[in-house]
């Protein structure tokens, strides 16, 4: 897979590109076709960012990022 840097993953937040992409323990995830995530954000949380540490406050676990393709590593 690509190695991302935090710059490039900033800019998938749905606004600035189109793409939908956040990080969750290295791994880069394209969540642009989750209705969940329209216009870069679910609930508190926004897109082009990692969320590894926001996970503990979500209601779900992290087998969530199964439901996603993995398309990189986070730099």
């Amino acid at each position: 897979m690509k190695i991302y840097t935090k710059q490039q993953l900033a800019l998938r937040n749905g606004q600035d590109k189109p793409e939908i992409w956040v990080a969750f323990q290295g791994i880069i995830y394209d969540l642009t076709a989750s209705k969940m995530w329209r216009n870069g954000k679910h609930y508190e949380h926004w897109a082009g960012q990692d969320l590894t540490d926001e996970l503990q406050d979500a209601p779900h676990s992290e087998r969530v990022f199964e439901k996603f393709v993995p398309i990189g590593h986070l730099a």
